[in-house]
């Protein structure tokens, strides 16, 4: 405890610095009017290369005008048309010159992009860390993304290794994908003392392998459905060391859509949610047969220095399924301040969770509950609750977090630090 008090007597001063710096680079933001003029207008270079030559003439003609918001606005919801993005925001900052500002067009994209440069960093007090990176490539209007994981978060094991994919465009609305993953896994004392005493859970592995080709469809601007198939290979390593398939069909419907307050803050709403339906069956040579379904859902309301968020988490599993499918809380995103391996060292075939939080500047507070059990057993809720004080988005952003367990007896924080950009 003595430690932990000590690494937020550090950090939280420096926090509180970066978040008064943040607000004096907004008040510019804040008070943009007609006196300001446009220095500069910046887009990204791929977003550029498919805007119309007119398109791209008015973005030019913006430099040294004055700033007008309707002309902006108008010339934001072009580009979204012009590059089909699900949205696309007006970001204005400081000039080099006094009574001067800049303007970048940042769009987002439908979720047939693929996210590139993902780096992804966390630090358990009680589970250790997990870090990972990707980096993309286009070639030819395809895109190659490559990676490097080591996700001892996610799932009951730790999962080592490289990962790719490439995207082929088929039109503005389809992409074809093939992804490849080869992972060795590590596993947790408590997941292996369990099996040994539970006959009726698959057991452990030494690497997993996968191939997955897939097709995403933009139904709407806000709506993509992916279908493919997944072929996973097992390396077991008892009762003997074999090879096991587990062959999937994999359906996944998503939707997104935000609302934002205006186009030059990250004020407005957004609302994404999405269903997956994963079917191994034995006509795809598999040696598991099982359907494994699962719904999330996130709401975020933000205005002025403030934001709310509701996420929610819901799964079952029918039939016997490897390890690596069956549902685990306890980690740097559910029920924080609890060990996975206390809550269900196996998992479970059935998970709810729910986080309520809520934010004002860098500081958040936030309350998790949920449960992970199998068909037949008791459902038992847990609850956690902490604080973090965070630099970025709420989602996206570095944070510092400290997380009790809501339990009788005596309550250990964990300290996490985690990270996606």
């Amino acid at each position: 405890m003595k430690k932990l008090l000590m690494l937020l007597a550090f950090f939280v001063p420096s926090l509180l610095w970066c978040g008064t710096q943040d607000d004096r680079n907004l008040n510019v933001v804040e008070n943009v009017n007609s006196r300001y003029t446009i220095e500069s207008v910046d887009l990204a270079a791929r977003d550029r290369q498919k805007l119309s030559r007119q398109l791209r003439e008015d973005l030019d003609k913006l430099i040294g005008q004055k700033f007008e918001q309707s002309v902006v606005d108008n010339l934001a919801t072009r580009i979204r048309r012009d590059i089909h993005a699900a949205g696309v925001t007006a970001k204005i900052s400081r000039g080099d010159k006094p009574e001067q500002i800049k303007i970048t067009f940042e769009a987002r994209h439908r979720k047939l992009e693929e996210d590139a440069d993902l780096t992804k960093f966390s630090y358990s007090s009680k589970q250790g860390w997990t870090g990972g990176v990707e980096t993309g490539f286009h070639l030819a209007g395809n895109q190659l993304v490559v990676g490097v994981q080591s996700d001892g978060d996610q799932l009951l094991e730790r999962y080592a290794g490289l990962n790719a994919r490439i995207s082929i465009p088929i039109g503005a609305r389809v992409r074809a994908r093939f992804a490849v993953e080869s992972f060795h896994e590590q596993w947790n004392q408590a997941t292996v003392d369990t099996l040994a005493r539970e006959s009726d859970t698959p057991g452990i592995y030494r690497s997993r392998q996968n191939f997955e080709p897939s097709v995403a469809i933009a139904i709407t601007p806000a709506l993509t459905f992916t279908t493919g198939l997944s072929f996973q290979q097992l390396q077991t390593q008892f009762p003997a060391a074999h090879t096991e398939g587990a062959n999937a069909v994999v359906n996944t419907l998503r939707y997104h859509k935000r609302w934002d307050g205006t186009s030059n803050s990250n004020t407005g709403q957004e609302l994404e949610a999405g269903y997956s339906l994963r079917a191994a069956t034995k006509a795809l040579g598999t040696d598991f047969a099982y359907t494994r379904n699962s719904f999330d859902a996130l709401y975020s309301h933000g205005w002025e220095n403030q934001e709310v968020l509701l996420r929610f988490k819901a799964g079952t599993i029918a039939g016997e399924a490897p390890l690596f499918e069956r549902y685990a809380l306890g980690n740097s995103e559910t029920l924080r301040g609890w060990n996975k391996f206390d809550l269900d060292p196996l998992g479970g075939s059935r998970m709810v969770h729910g986080t309520i939080a809520y934010r004002y500047r860098i500081a958040q507070v936030f309350y998790d509950t949920g449960s992970v059990w199998d068909h037949g057993q008791a459902l038992v809720v847990r609850r956690s609750a902490g604080f973090s004080f965070i630099l970025g988005e709420m989602r996206d952003g570095l944070a510092f977090t400290v997380a009790f367990p809501i339990r009788s007896g005596n309550v250990t924080p964990m300290f996490i630090v985690s990270s996606t950009f």
